[in-house]
């Protein structure tokens, strides 16, 4: 696996003519590499029904497994989807229902931080982060300017960065050890931060010169402090000095591509800048945000947090005018003429709606002998398994793959065996399958559960059935 760090010294040594294939690609140079493997990771609150996953036209045969949640497998071609995936009804041949995946390695309840992502327990303890998320391991293999971008719908309060909805805060995701990843918490923030060495307002551009000048200085001073501290002292401030040369060479990559991100700039309506934005106006905008940074290139991977329990939702449809507290729901509760069952119908497929939109505008874009589609796959899933009060027995997800993906579950409806079931498969042994598949060798990802260990059940390694 390359490594981060040996990949920017490299660059930066060879005045960064040592690109990737797809970077190369964008400044027009020849290139016989194939596009890179794209990845969008999109996760929700208050939990994911298995119940709701389930295409209504199983069999009764199908049906009764489904009920005893027995392994089985059938093609989505074949059946009807789920009502509130009617949104994403046209990407049914990209679209699979993966059923069974169990988390109980991770904090479960309300919230669960890092672990969705880590599959570890995780809370709002810097010390409880054990190493990388899935995602940072995945940019890693796929290595971009930005290598990894989070967005996130923050919750007004409960959870990560509660109440500053609006900044850049702690995300859900995590560059290594003890490494929390920052999100931008709207689309406002994120175009400023991510745009503003093409921004056309002058502020924005003097604050890039000074930064650039801060950064130029800053990683002078500390190469040559380091030489006068010896041990613990010398390691901290070469590792500082690392940090800021890999953002002097993260932005000097930015700069050869600024004719490429200048055309691909987010063009947001006035309501997605404002800072009292709806929460599906924050979604819609960050969706634009995403989408501009993979097509331009910035970035290969996006995690984006849709909603979390403590977000208070407001322009839901339905209930455009009436906040949503999602954590009420969870206990039951409706808000104006919906009630909790509907409320969270309209949640799921108004998030279909943001899925529709990217796999549509990845579709229009042109990518080696097809689009960019067909390198990009998108997960959705809970943030902490298949309840309000989880404890993680099951973690649903929906994942749509493109026509070049390594894994082999497009079309399908799967159901893995149950907890506690031989044969019963886990979050950790996903996402081992996904980074094995790319090229990854890792012998296992993730936390061990010790009820499975109790059980004498093998939960280490890669899902091979769904590997191409």
């Amino acid at each position: 696996m390359l490594d981060r760090r040996d990949f920017l010294r490299a660059t930066a040594a060879t005045g960064g003519t040592m690109l990737a294939p797809w970077l190369q690609t964008l400044m027009g140079a020849p290139t016989a590499g194939k596009p890179p493997m794209r990845f969008i990771f999109m996760h929700k609150g208050n939990g994911l029904f298995p119940r709701v996953m389930v295409p209504p036209s199983l069999s009764k045969s199908d049906s009764e497994k489904e009920n005893r949640k027995e392994a089985f497998s059938v093609d989505l071609a074949k059946h009807e989807l789920p009502t509130w995936m009617a949104p994403v009804a046209d990407h049914k041949n990209h679209l699979t229902i993966l059923q069974g995946l169990s988390g109980k390695m991770c904090t479960t309840g309300h919230h669960t931080w890092q672990s969705s992502l880590g599959v570890y327990k995780a809370n709002e303890a810097i010390s409880s982060i054990k190493w990388a998320t899935v995602d940072f391991e995945l940019a890693r293999m796929f290595p971009s300017p930005l290598e990894h971008i989070e967005l996130a719908c923050f919750p007004n309060d409960g959870g990560n960065a509660r109440g500053n909805i609006n900044g850049i805060e702690t995300g859900f995701s995590a560059r290594g050890p003890q490494q929390p990843n920052m999100a931008f918490g709207s689309p406002k923030v994120a175009l400023r931060e991510l745009f503003k060495l093409v921004s056309n307002d002058k502020k924005d551009q003097i604050q890039y010169e000074l930064e650039r000048k801060l950064l130029e200085f800053t990683a002078g001073n500390h190469s040559g402090l380091a030489t006068d501290l010896s041990g613990k002292e010398r390691a901290k401030v070469a590792n500082y000095a690392d940090s800021v040369e890999a953002v002097r060479t993260r932005n000097g990559r930015l700069e050869q591509m600024t004719d490429i991100i200048r055309k691909h700039l987010p063009k947001l309506d006035a309501k997605y800048l404002s800072d009292d934005i709806s929460t599906i106006d924050r979604q819609w905008g960050h969706v634009e945000i995403l989408l501009a940074t993979l097509i331009s290139g910035m970035t290969n991977v996006v995690t984006f947090t849709v909603d979390e329990l403590g977000t208070h939702y407001t322009g839901l449809k339905g209930l455009e005018r009436e906040p949503v507290n999602l954590h009420d729901v969870g206990h039951g509760k409706g808000f104006g003429k919906l009630n909790a069952e509907e409320i969270r119908f309209a949640v799921r497929s108004q998030h279909m709606s943001l899925v529709n939109t990217i796999i549509q505008r990845l579709k229009a874009v042109p990518e080696a002998d097809g689009n960019m589609f067909d390198n990009t796959t998108i997960l959705y899933f809970p943030d902490n398994g298949e309840t309000h009060h989880s404890n993680g027995v099951e973690w649903p997800f929906l994942v749509f793959s493109g026509r070049n993906s390594k894994l082999d579950i497009a079309g399908r409806y799967i159901r893995l065996p149950a907890h506690g079931q031989p044969g019963h498969k886990t979050l950790g042994n996903w996402y081992t399958t996904i980074l094995n598949a790319y090229g990854n060798p890792i012998p296992h990802f993730g936390d061990l559960d010790l009820a499975l260990e109790r059980l004498k059940i093998n939960q280490k390694g890669a899902i091979r059935p769904l590997m191409g």
